[in-house]
């Protein structure tokens, strides 16, 4: 693997530093060494002030400008599995980048270096936010860290989360609610199985309904979201010769951003009463918010028709401080923590495009 810099090459073009800094392994917990690196690197550029927090790094403009905007990545990425150093590879006459992080998310992240160093004088001022921590629990998220050690760093206008979105604008995301819910019997030996009670078998009324379930498509603002509602683990047994006293089905419910958590969850109770539930993990969806000033100018200069985020993304995080959020970044979300994870090269070019346009408009 090769040894993180002391700095980054950011008069390299944005392809060139997603390659970089893709090449630096930064798995969730791995982090520091490219937060040292994207610190030293703009800590060198007078025109930003620059804060860090654990392994998050924030850099600002102070111009006065009447309107601020927040652009946030975070720079941790799942798990690898023999897929770095990146490689440059030609698919159906597309050139990509593969490797892990190019999707997700570090080509939105080498675009916004690349432009925290260039932009001296934007139209707005900006606060540039990268973060650690994003692809695990949620108690761990750098973001999250962040707002509570530093509220005052994210006031805003405007917010734009580098995730992946095909350089395309996403707005808002669906809510998240995952839940345990527990079947219980009574152990036997299983030669004996008429005196006892198996847990197993009475999850058979909770998959049926998980079957049956037909998910929504709602409207929000313009976007329709689509909802889902699956079982994403099961586990129950003791032993070969035991009947099991319990099972456990592990549920994740994708809701749309018209529903709150507590919604959600009543929902939930009221597909399955009567079982024993357990919450272990919700995060609320964020309304798209593209009425906004801001959200329509930006709409307006990259020129692109908004799509909802189907997935949970911490735009959520901005939504529930009261600035409209959007998702905006190169790379497939299809592929995001693929095996063959690979940014098609155009997009980066293309997201590093709409974002200096909009950055350096005139206002006039």
């Amino acid at each position: 693997m090769p040894q993180i810099p002391a700095a980054l090459n950011l008069a390299a073009s944005s392809i060139d530093i997603t390659r970089e800094i893709c090449d630096m392994e930064s798995v969730s917990g791995n982090e520091t060494g490219l937060a040292d690196a994207i610190e030293r690197t703009l800590s060198g550029l007078g025109h930003l002030e620059i804060i860090r927090d654990g392994d998050t790094i924030v850099a600002r403009t102070n111009l006065g400008r009447a309107q601020r905007v927040v652009i946030a990545g975070h720079i941790d990425t799942v798990p690898l599995n023999n897929n770095l150093p990146t490689r440059f590879e030609t698919v159906d006459g597309v050139d990509y980048l593969w490797g892990r992080g190019t999707v997700d998310m570090k080509a939105g992240v080498a675009v916004q270096l690349k432009l925290a160093a260039e932009l001296t004088d934007p139209i707005v001022d900006l606060t540039w936010m990268w973060y650690d921590h994003e692809e695990v629990s949620d108690a761990l998220n750098g973001l999250g860290r962040l707002a509570r050690n530093r509220p005052d760093l994210f006031e805003g206008d405007f917010a734009i989360l580098g995730e992946p979105s095909n350089s395309q604008v996403e707005g808002g995301c669906n809510g998240n609610l995952r839940v345990e819910i527990r079947t219980f019997g009574l152990r036997a030996h299983s030669a004996r199985s008429w005196v006892g009670e198996n847990a197993i078998h009475k999850v058979t009324p909770i998959l049926d309904t998980l079957a049956n379930y037909e998910p929504r498509a709602v409207e929000v603002e313009g976007l329709v979201y689509r909802e889902g509602l699956n079982a994403v683990g099961i586990t129950g047994g003791i032993a070969g010769n035991v009947i099991p006293d319990e099972c456990m089905v592990h549920i994740n419910y994708r809701f749309a951003p018209s529903r709150s958590v507590e919604e959600a969850l009543a929902h939930v109770h009221e597909l399955f009463p009567g079982y024993d539930i357990t919450v272990v993990d919700s995060a609320a969806g964020a309304r798209p918010g593209l009425d906004a000033p801001l959200a329509k100018q930006f709409l307006a200069a990259v020129g692109a028709e908004p799509r909802p985020k189907y997935g949970w993304t911490d735009v959520a995080r901005f939504s529930a401080l009261g600035i409209p959020a959007v998702n905006y970044g190169p790379g497939d979300p299809l592929k995001a923590h693929a095996d063959d994870e690979r940014v098609a090269l155009r997009q980066i070019t293309e997201c590093e495009d709409g974002l200096r346009s909009w950055l350096t408009a005139s206002t006039d």
